[in-house]
């Protein structure tokens, strides 16, 4: 056989695999493919441009790759010395300097206006139909609608992949680590302010599809805004290194039609309104237990295994010194947080608080009795 019937043969075979990975590859509703090589499927028209503006520099820098390396190696060959070419002798050419200067300023010139353009446009929080804001703690989010339709609405928002999943003792779904209990909720065609910060370390909160990255750092306020013009779930996740759990901290946007939107936040304040903390009402142990537990699923778990014991860097809240010592410590540690510790004060209600805590000392071998109510952590804070 020949070679080039051969050569023809290793391509067909190689194309026809590379062809059935692709399209047998399991797509993630709203994220990543498996072999994605482009962007995501732009949802905004800032991630249009964004689309446009890549593949636009990409061409720009591979025509100049070309060319650059197309003379230099037709030089290489046609000028070699065993060809007998000699060397030109000139220094200094004014012409030579002044074509390497304007064709390079051109070129970055007809690069800059078009990438300035969507930079300002990425920047222009002005006139947003909704104000979210989202801070960033280790490892979860916390969304606040501070202005606009659903103001007041508040939740956190939790990675809610099992640790069975994780440590693979059960199947994996086509979601893995990047779904949540809490999704934030939108309408479509609306623009959508972010003002992020943090809680602990510096996050970021990134959709690709929106075109929309913006760090999240303690103590500073950045914003950032998008409009998505696609009803749809879209899923990204932290993408600054913010610690052991970085890869848990999945983000997910919903976006809705207007009327599910208004909906939405009928059923959330709804849903608020009756979980809210009577500071007056005294709960029994099973009570707070059952809440407890519930709480600590949610928000301890990602750092204090589910059993009880530690994890890392993280100590064993089984048979802790600080659960089993004297209350003070205990509220403490969970409204101020201590090293790894997040403050958790502000964050979690002061009854999620009690409960939880009531939870930690009396779960595992600890069996202190200790019932904390809700007026308890509120004295707390106070006198804090």
């Amino acid at each position: 056989m020949s070679l080039s019937k051969t050569l023809v043969k290793i391509s067909l075979v190689l194309g026809i695999s590379i062809w059935s990975f692709l399209a047998f590859a399991a797509d993630m509703p709203g994220g990543p493919s498996e072999y994605q090589l482009n962007f995501p499927a732009p949802a905004t028209k800032i991630m249009e441009e964004i689309h446009w503006l890549h593949w636009f520099m990409i061409i720009i820098c591979t025509v100049i790759f070309i060319g650059v390396f197309g003379v230099m190696f037709y030089s290489i060959v046609k000028h070699r010395k065993s060809k007998g070419a000699k060397p030109a002798d000139f220094h200094e050419s004014t012409t030579v300097e002044i074509i390497w200067t304007i064709i390079p300023l051109i070129i970055v010139i007809g690069m800059a206006l078009p990438a300035t353009k969507t930079v300002v446009a990425m920047k222009d929080t002005t006139n947003s139909d909704i104000t979210i804001k989202t801070t960033g703690y280790q490892w979860k989010w916390g969304y606040d609608y501070i202005k606009g339709e659903g103001e007041g609405i508040s939740f956190l928002s939790t990675l809610s992949t099992s640790r069975e999943s994780i440590n693979n003792l059960a199947p994996k779904s086509n979601t893995y680590l990047m779904e949540v209990d809490n999704e934030m909720v939108v309408p479509v065609n609306r623009k959508i302010r972010i003002i992020t910060t943090a809680n602990d370390v510096i996050h970021a909160w990134t959709i690709p599809a929106f075109g929309i990255k913006q760090d999240a750092i303690p103590g500073f306020v950045r914003d950032a805004w998008f409009r998505a013009e696609k009803i749809g779930t879209y899923r990204g996740q932290c993408s600054e290194l913010c610690g052991a759990q970085h890869a848990f901290m999945p983000i997910v946007v919903r976006v809705v039609s207007q009327e599910d939107y208004t909906k939405w936040v009928a059923e959330k304040q709804k849903a608020m309104a009756a979980a809210a903390d009577d500071p007056s009402k005294t709960y029994t142990l099973a009570e707070q237990m059952e809440r407890g537990a519930k709480v600590y699923a949610a928000n301890c778990v990602a750092c204090h295994q589910a059993n009880g014991k530690g994890a890392g860097a993280f100590p064993a809240l089984d048979g802790s010194k600080v659960v089993l010592g004297p209350k003070e410590a205990n509220y403490h540690i969970l409204i101020n947080g201590k090293g790894a510790m997040p403050k958790w004060g502000g964050v979690i209600s002061d009854g999620n608080l009690a409960s939880v805590m009531t939870y930690t000392r009396n779960s595992w071998s600890n069996k202190t009795g200790d019932v904390i109510q809700t007026q308890e952590f509120s004295t707390a804070r106070a006198a804090k």
